[in-house]
């Protein structure tokens, strides 16, 4: 009878232990391919997971240059599901390939208008801005007897040579919306004759939009442009750092999701975008970012420089993305050199 008994309890107990395992491995493994940083990404996956337990995130994350580059190449046999916090101008560069497939999530009528893709429905909609900015080390510069810079134009002074980090916009795109930036504001020969006196005074070219800014926090170098967040965090984190705003105003760019054509995780794909609109998403932008798609959410952040979103320049979205090629490739041309090694 005891051994009846036991072998009743094992299996009972076996047979408990597998439908405990079920769920878990039902799961449908969501691949989802971002250019966040990656100090934020454990915390979406947590909340978009909390909301949605029978999905799974499997973050691929690189730089946008290197997130567009990797999604171009696969075009005929893509490997992720959603592109997810990628620059919308890259989007919109997938989107006219035909490589997005449009949908509407719900809420998106409370979506800001204008920071999403016009078509309906969309191929692409925006989650939250980042927007150029300068680290600048207060300690080194003293050292160093640096001015502080006010304008982009100061940058190109002989007094910074080799004292600036700045971003590969082939990498990075960070780097990209700030030659774009000065493009569009410049005009095309004004602004490569600026990037050529700016490159004089090019310690390095890094492949990632936030090194140059951790660059500087360290003390590395005394000037790092960067972006407003991640000048925000190192400063936030102790470092020396002054988070500046250049007179002639900022380059821009909008963190960004859309559907890759051919996923076979549609539903999961659509639970993302969904959630992606939502009051509750964008209210963690919101924590770090300075502008986020849906109105009334945003606050003042601290450590952010002040004037930072009045200083936003015009920026033409279809313009960049048509002439994004020709302008990565007039730049590495010119200025590749100083590139940092890939690890």
């Amino acid at each position: 009878m005891t051994r009846l008994f036991s072998a009743a309890t094992l299996g009972m107990a076996f047979l408990l232990t597998a439908l405990a395992d079920a769920p878990a491995q039902a799961k449908t493994a969501l691949t989802v391919y971002t250019a966040v940083e990656a100090d934020e990404l454990a915390g979406f996956k947590q909340a978009f997971e909390a909301r949605n337990p029978e999905i799974e995130i499997k973050w691929v994350r690189d730089s946008t240059g290197i997130i567009t580059a990797k999604l171009l190449a696969e075009k005929d046999n893509p490997r992720a599901d959603i592109v997810w916090g990628l620059a919308a101008t890259s989007l919109k560069l997938l989107a006219d390939d035909g490589m997005l497939t449009p949908y509407a999530p719900k809420g998106l009528d409370q979506i800001d208008k204008a920071l999403r893709d016009p078509a309906e429905p969309p191929a692409w909609i925006g989650q939250r801005v980042w927007i150029s900015a300068v680290c600048f080390n207060t300690v080194e510069a003293k050292k160093r007897g640096l001015p502080v810079p006010r304008s982009w134009a100061d940058l190109a002074d002989p007094v910074y040579k080799g004292q600036i980090a700045m971003p590969n916009p082939n990498s990075s795109g960070t780097g990209f919306l700030s030659v774009s930036a000065w493009v569009q504001t410049m005009g095309e020969a004004k602004a490569w004759d600026y990037m050529t006196r700016l490159h004089d005074n090019i310690a390095t070219y890094t492949h990632s939009g936030s090194k140059p800014c951790r660059q500087a926090g360290a003390g590395e170098y005394a000037i790092g442009i960067s972006f407003d967040y991640r000048g925000a965090k190192v400063k936030a984190d102790g470092a020396p750092v002054e988070v500046l705003v250049m007179s002639e105003g900022s380059g821009w760019d909008l963190e960004s999701f859309g559907i890759v054509k051919g996923t076979k995780s549609m539903e999961a794909a659509k639970a993302l975008a969904d959630w992606s609109v939502s009051r509750e998403a964008n209210e963690i932008y919101a924590k770090a970012y300075s502008v986020v798609a849906l109105p009334g959410v945003a606050k003042p952040i601290a450590g952010y420089p002040e004037g930072l979103i009045q200083s936003m320049i015009k920026n033409d979205f279809t313009w960049v993305s048509a002439n994004r090629e020709r302008l990565l490739a007039e730049w590495q041309k010119r200025f590749d050199g100083k590139t940092e090694p890939k690890s």
